[in-house]
């Protein structure tokens, strides 16, 4: 790396977000079974366990509204066609509690298998690494001390930018596990909701929205095959305009490009919303 104080600042604003799109393009492959070795799953695993006694007890309260709500007397339940029908929702209630987690771990492989499909398809190996051009190097080099002073003010802008950026990034690719763990811990309690028919449309929507979070990780992927086809074409940069012009536009064009995938990241829970009607 050169020893130029412009040229390390803005290399080093490029290896921290070449490192957090790394970080990223490994965290949607995992996982949250995994997930910082498996610690966080456990502690919601044990919490969703503990929640199923209440879950139980939910599903015997939302039937028991369900029976008082629709059936004027004993006589109507003891009609074998009836009976049939909640004796079924009863069944598919308490399974729901007892298995839910098994149904949402399948649901995120599903997901998973549809991340991985986009990732092998793309033929993307890995992020793009973004380096700064060997002319734009020599440019920079080339510069005096007075000249150098906008090119220094131009680095510490950009290089806030990217820092922001990147950190921005990584914390919404993290908070799509915390949003997982969430659901996961207290799944018993929305999903004790099919008991009853009023209800019921309680464990849908959490259902739904447990399904938008899973595949938020396709868009995510979606979005960072797309941002990294635009990085393989270096910014055009004129070579017989000024350094403070060249530096200007190659880092311009960088950081737009990061705003957009930065952009369609975070509005991803909001495409898989309207995909499923959340």
């Amino acid at each position: 790396m050169s020893n130029n104080w412009v040229v390390e600042n803005i290399q080093n604003a490029l290896n921290t977000w070449n490192g957090k799109l790394a970080e990223i393009w490994s965290l949607l492959s995992q996982s949250p079974t995994a997930f910082k070795g498996g610690t966080v799953w456990a502690v919601m695993v044990n919490i969703n366990g503990a929640l199923k006694a209440i879950g139980y007890a939910l599903v015997v309260l939302f039937f028991l509204m369900n029976i008082m709500k629709h059936y004027n007397s004993m006589a109507e339940i003891k009609r074998p066609e009836q009976a049939l029908k909640l004796f079924i929702r009863f069944a598919l209630a308490k399974a729901a509690v007892s298995w839910g987690l098994d149904l949402m771990m399948a649901l995120f492989t599903i997901a998973q298998g549809i991340i991985s499909n986009i990732m092998a398809t793309s033929g993307i190996g890995g992020m793009t690494t973004l380096t700064i051009p060997s002319e734009m190097v020599q440019t920079i080099e080339s510069c005096g001390f007075w000249e150098s002073i906008p090119l220094w003010a131009v680095t510490l802008i950009g290089n806030l930018l990217i820092w922001v950026l990147s950190f921005v990034l990584i914390l919404t690719v993290y908070g799509r596990f915390f949003r997982l763990y969430m659901y996961v811990a207290i799944a018993p309690i929305p999903l004790s909701s099919f008991a009853g028919e009023e209800t019921s449309q309680m464990g849908k929507s959490f259902m739904k929205s447990f399904a938008g979070v899973c595949l938020e990780g396709a868009i995510i992927v979606l979005a960072c095959v797309i941002y990294s086809t635009f990085a393989t074409a270096a910014p055009s940069v004129s070579a017989s305009a000024s350094a403070v012009t060249q530096v200007w536009t190659y880092v311009g064009e960088i950081i737009f490009n990061m705003l957009v995938l930065v952009g369609t990241v975070k509005l991803s829970d909001q495409v898989v919303g309207k995909m499923l009607g959340v």
